[in-house]
């Protein structure tokens, strides 16, 4: 295990960076808020990370407490790392910074890797602000699906892949174009609903609001 490096600065902002400031660790709590990961899940979903630098960053998060490593019990028998309570207060943070890096983002390169669930942060977002309210939301894009649990404060998954674990609340399809458009405030998810961008359908609260608007 790496030691842990310093500024040396007595500024909560500064030993804020102690901690998550390395490269790939916000990302790896990107990650984990979908749950409970294997190591080999997580190196599929950081593509670029190399084996040596998560193993040495996933050691440094269970160091400073903003992640657990527990097995699994038979048939999975495999160990799986999860966030904390203080990895999970870390949520509003990548929230914020997704919304302040939404100019950069610009048109897809063609060397951008690309997950569908890497969308889930600045949907949330958009359901948020479009008071949508509470509820189970499955989204549905060309790259695979993922859900989402809109205004959820009890501890759990924030988001994950695949189609939703039960009958969702409303279920979205939409393309990654209009999913880089509201992530980068360009459009607004009941306009999106609105113009035909994103089609909803559902009975729950969720879908009757976005369809209302």
């Amino acid at each position: 295990m790496s030691p842990r490096r310093s500024y040396d600065q007595y500024c909560s902002a500064a030993r804020a960076l102690d901690v998550v400031g390395d490269r790939w660790t916000l990302l790896i709590v990107r990650e984990l808020l979908a749950g409970p990961r294997r190591y080999t899940d997580l190196h599929a979903d950081l593509p670029g990370v190399s084996t040596d630098v998560l193993a040495s960053r996933l050691k440094d998060t269970e160091r400073d407490g903003l992640t657990t490593r527990r097995r699994l019990p038979p048939p999975g028998a495999a160990s799986v790392y999860e966030l904390t309570a203080r990895g999970r207060e870390l949520l509003p943070v990548l929230e914020a910074l997704g919304a302040w890096g939404a100019d950069e983002l610009g048109e897809r390169r063609p060397t951008d890797a690309v997950r569908a669930h890497w969308f889930a942060l600045p949907l949330l977002r958009a359901l948020r602000e479009a008071g949508a309210g509470e509820g189970l939301v499955e989204v549905r894009l060309e790259e695979g699906d993922f859900h989402l649990r809109v205004g959820a404060d009890e501890p759990g998954p924030v988001y994950g892949d695949g189609p939703a674990p039960g009958e969702p609340d409303a279920r979205l399809v939409l393309d990654a174009g209009a999913c880089a458009a509201l992530a980068r405030g360009r459009l607004g998810l009941r306009d999106a609903v609105r113009d035909g961008r994103v089609q909803v359908t559902g009975d729950g609260t969720a879908a009757k609001a976005l369809r209302e608007g």
